[in-house]
């Protein structure tokens, strides 16, 4: 199977291709100021030039659904839809923690915890077991010296870009803090394809992003 995978959550904006597991082109940027909706469709241009692929030769898309930036969460979708719209192909999403927590899979650590900023205090977080495995709700969390104190016997790795902040908060002895990574589209491989054997397509009409914030501030209040 050959897959586009698109990934926009943070600053970091990401496209890949990929081929039966294996990554064929990568092209992506972090971009301070959110430049994602000029770069993301020339970076799926040079991913498939690099692959030496068309367009045409594409099955599926795979895109990051969320938590994290709405406005790189809705130039990913939109990038998202219109390819499979266009192309008559069926979409796949991931959210962004779990394409995170990836990258630290299977390297010693008993939990693996991504941070994506949420601003100030806050980040979109869950708990991952060492083979990427999601075993806590997705949340987004307010910081304070309390935060996974009941998880101090556990050696633990912070990853993403709501990890600095939380480095002089966070009292527990075995951690590791990496603060350089974030989201890529290279860490979707694996989970999209185990998604596209399975089926486990999005209704390409309806789908919408994960943007978390918003389903957790509840009804509007009435006038």
């Amino acid at each position: 199977m050959t897959l586009l995978h698109i990934e926009t959550s943070t600053k970091n904006c990401s496209a890949a291709i990929s081929r039966n597991g294996e990554l064929l082109c990568l092209c992506e940027e972090y971009d301070e100021n959110y430049g994602h909706s000029e770069k993301l469709h020339q970076f799926v241009n040079w991913a498939l030039e690099g692959a030496e692929i068309s367009l045409n030769e594409i099955d599926a898309v795979c895109v990051s659904k969320g938590p994290g930036s709405y406005t790189g969460l809705r130039i990913g979708v939109s990038a998202a839809k219109g390819f499979c719209f266009g192309l008559n192909i069926p979409m796949l999403s991931l959210n962004s923690l779990e394409i995170l927590a990836q990258s630290q899979i299977n390297k010693g650590f008993d939990l693996i915890i991504p941070m994506i900023d949420a601003r100030r205090m806050e980040v979109y977080t869950a708990i991952f077991d060492t083979s990427g495995q999601m075993i806590s709700e997705i949340e987004a969390k307010i910081l304070d010296e309390s935060s996974f104190q009941e998880l101090a016997d556990q050696k633990i790795v912070f990853v993403g870009d709501g990890v600095e902040k939380s480095k002089s908060i966070l009292n527990l002895p075995t951690v590791e803090f990496i603060d350089n990574l974030h989201p890529s589209a290279k860490n979707m491989i694996e989970l999209a394809e185990k998604k596209f054997e399975e089926k486990l397509f999005e209704d390409v009409a309806y789908f919408e992003p994960f943007y978390l914030k918003e389903f957790m501030t509840g009804a509007k209040k009435k006038p």
